[in-house]
This record gives structure tokens, sequence and C-alpha cells, in this order.
């Protein structure tokens, strides 16, 4: 019994075992995330952010000034209340989901692979995104419903079946599988180990981090969206802060670097010198892939917390939503972005979370923990979120009896996602589930357009009266 048992627990029959079992798992994703998470997808995402851009004529750029100030009032705008949680609570909960390990991790990734030109191509996407994003929301309110617990429910599975119709429901219930499993990817597995690989080079075990984190989440998704909600509200905003400032601290004492920095981030953007040797086409691919991955504008996720926002008007949380892509790519990833360029540790070979921590410690000995500190907050919350966008796609599918079991299935996620896993084959998997959940919504968000379109030109932007 001793020798089986010391056999079975042997490292390297356990390191084969891992490597058999990563093995199989890439065989079978890498020829799907070629197609769902490749150029078809993301040539998709694209089209429909210009699409809607320009048939919004622009508003959701030069009515930016507007969101701040809806955001600032944070309060109903029409007659009684109506949801669960306050717009900038709706707004606070998508952040939590959106700001994690692909503002530090994958914007690392992204220069790590593509190269400074990968940057430009992610605020390209970023910005078509913002009018996704308002998209997103403005359907979200609109079409949303009551669930048997009388909470407000919504999302890209209900403005597919109630927008488009009965005939499309079967493309609700498939945007609501794909979100379940991209929700343990994107929002749980790829957070959970980012983080205990980070706490794993000070010395914390990944197992001690799996558990202490997933009694945190516990804690806190066991109480539904509203003690979300509040958590989001009350880390997000002082944690995204904290890290910018630490940011700039870092850009100021190496602002002389700054114009290269921004110099070879648009020069590199056409010129095809990725990283790794590659072409222009993957520098274009990695930044859009990133910046996708970030504010995941045309995913399908946030709609579903603005869905639940305290607020009659579609337009007005619309324009609340958009500013979650604008703070998260346009503000937070551009400053990890200039810290590892004006330090030159993109040269250095790292990746990832381990790049982010070794550009602040080469600017200012000892801040990684900064980034360490901001990937562990940033991952926490999103793991947060991205529970409860899970947990509406199952309450979609299966009633709301599998409330509690999937918040079960995805505490037990995150103490595995901690300990188990490879950085390569992590973050491909979540990429090929991020691109199968986008699909349907992208859809959608092109048959409804007309719809936003015209909630939008008939709203009184000038009248609003607060």
């Amino acid at each position: 019994m001793i020798f089986l048992t010391s056999h079975f627990a042997s490292p390297t029959l356990i390191a084969a075992l891992s490597s058999n079992i990563e093995k199989i798992v890439k065989s079978i994703n890498s020829p799907i995330n070629s197609f769902a998470w490749g150029w078809p997808t993301i040539a998709l995402i694209s089209l429909t952010g210009v699409l809607l851009m320009f048939g919004l004529g622009f508003m959701p750029l030069t009515r930016l000034p507007f969101g701040i100030r809806m955001l600032l009032t944070d309060q109903p705008s029409t007659g009684h209340k109506s949801g669960d949680i306050s717009p900038f609570q709706a707004l606070m909960t998508s952040l939590s989901a959106t700001i994690g390990t692909g503002n530090i991790a994958g914007v690392a990734a992204a220069i790590a692979v593509g190269g400074p030109g990968a940057v430009f191509w992610m605020w390209i996407i970023a910005l078509f995104g913002i009018a996704t994003k308002y998209s997103e929301a403005v359907l979200a309110v609109h079409f949303r419903e009551v669930d048997s617990l009388g909470k407000y429910v919504g999302g890209p599975m209900y403005y597919i079946r109630n927008g488009l119709g009965p005939n499309w429901k079967w493309m609700g219930g498939l945007f609501a599988f794909f979100g379940i499993f991209a929700g343990f990817g994107i929002g749980n597995g790829v957070q959970c180990f980012e983080v205990s690989s980070a706490l794993q080079t000070v010395g914390i075990p990944r197992l001690f981090t799996g558990i202490l984190l997933g009694s945190l989440v516990f804690s806190v998704i066991i109480g539904g969206v509203e003690r979300i909600a509040k958590a989001a509200s009350a880390i997000v905003p002082i944690m995204a802060i904290l890290y910018v400032g630490a940011c700039l601290t870092i850009l100021f004492t190496t602002i002389n670097e700054i114009p290269a920095a921004f110099s070879l981030i648009f020069t590199n953007a056409f010129t095809g010198k990725a990283a790794v040797g590659g072409t222009f086409a993957q520098v274009v691919l990695m930044g859009f892939k990133r910046g996708i991955f970030s504010n995941e504008a045309g995913l399908g996720s946030a709609p579903i917390a603005h869905a639940a926002a305290n607020t009659n008007d579609p337009v007005r949380q619309g324009t609340i939503a958009m500013l979650g892509t604008f703070i998260d790519t346009l503000v937070i990833c551009t400053m990890t972005a200039l810290v590892i360029i004006v330090t030159g540790s993109y040269l250095s070979g790292e990746s990832g979370s381990n790049l982010s921590i070794s550009a602040f410690n080469s600017a200012l000995a000892g801040s990684g923990w900064v980034v360490t500190l901001a990937l562990v907050v940033f991952a926490f919350t999103t793991v947060l979120g991205w529970s409860f966008y899970g947990e509406r796609c199952s309450e979609y599918l299966f009633g709301v009896k599998s409330i509690l079991p999937f918040r079960l299935l995805w505490v037990s996620v995150v103490v595995i996602g901690s300990i188990a896993g490879n950085r390569g084959i992590v973050w491909g998997v979540a990429d090929t589930l991020n691109g199968l959940m986008a699909l349907p919504n992208l859809i959608a968000l092109i048959l409804l357009s007309g719809t936003v379109i015209k909630l939008t030109r008939e709203y009184n932007f000038e009248g609003f009266k607060e």
C-alpha cells in the first residue's frame, strides 16, 4: 500500500499525466481556436463595432462626457425604481469582470508576442468597442425580464429571444451554454492561475492561494448580485486609482522615454515587427485579441450586469456602460503597456504577469509588489463579476434551481484553477470559449442594430433632466 501510494503520488508520474492531459487539451482546442478565436471571429467583432459606430454617427465618442455625467448622477432616470443595483454599481460590476489579468498579464502577453505595435491595435479595437458596449447595454435594458425570484435578468440570451423572436430562441440558448463555459475560462481559471503564479514567485503555495481565494469568493457570491455589486463598487474604483497612480509614478521617473515609447508603438504597428519575429498580421491579431479579452466588448458579458441596473432608460445606461471600455483599455491597459515599453522589459523574454512585474522592478526596485497586489485584487473582482454572468446563463438554461449548484461548482474551479494548468493552454482555451460565446451575440447585435439606432435617435440628450 505504501509502495502504491508513493508510486501514484510520485512527481514524475504526476508530471507525465499532466503533460498528457495538456497535449490532449491542446490537440482538441487548437483547430477550434483557429476559427473561434482566429481571424473569422476577430473580423466579425471588428466589423460589428465599425457598423455600430457609423450607424450611430459616432455618438458613443461624442457623448462620452454625457456618460460621465450620468455615471456621477447615479440615480434612476425616470419614475419608479426598476432594477436590483444602481447604474454606478452595474458599471462597477461590469468593470470588476473586465479589469483583471487582461489589463496586466494580457497586455504583457500581447507585447511579448506581437511587439509594442500590438498596443496600437488594442486602441483601435477599443475605440470601436465603445459603440459595441453601448449597444449591448441598450438592448440588455430594453429587452430584460423579471425572473421568478423578482430579480431583473437580461443580456444577449434575452435580447436574442425577446428581440429577434421565438425562432431565434435556440441562439439565445447557445449563447448561455457557451457563456457558462467561457466564465469558467476567462472569468475563473485564467484569473486564478495568474494569481497563484504571481504569488508563487514570493513563496506562497498555489494550494494555499486557491483555498483562500475560494473562501473569499464564496463569502461574496453567496449573497447574489447585490453583494457582488457592493463589493465591486468598494474595491474596483480604489484599486484602479491606486494602480494607475503607481503606473504614473513609474512613468514620471522615465518621462523622457515616453515620446519614444509612443513612437515605437505607432511605428511597429505597421512594420510587422512582432517580438517573436512574426508578421504584420500577427501584430494586429495579438492587439485585437488581447484588447477584446481585456474590455470584452462584443463578448456579451457586460450587458448581463447592466440589465440589473436600477433604471428605465436604456440609452442612459448604454452611455454609462460604454465608459467601461474606455476605462479598461484606453486608460488602464495603456498605463501597463507604457511601463513595459519605457523600461525596455518587453525585450526580456518574459511574458504574462511576470513581464509586468519585471517592468515595475526594473524602473523602481521592489515596486513589483504593486503589480502583484493589483493582479490579486483585479483577478478576485473578475471572478466575482463573472460568477454573476455564469449564474445568469445557468438560470436561463436550467432555471433558478441551478443557482446554488452553480455557485458551489464555481468555487471549486477557483481552487482547481489555482493549482493546475499551463499558461499557454489556459489562455488558449479561454480564447476559444470567448469566441464561441461572442458569435451568437455579434449576430444579434447586427440584426438588432436598427433598434439601437432608433432608440438613440429618438433620445433627447440635450433635454435630459436629472
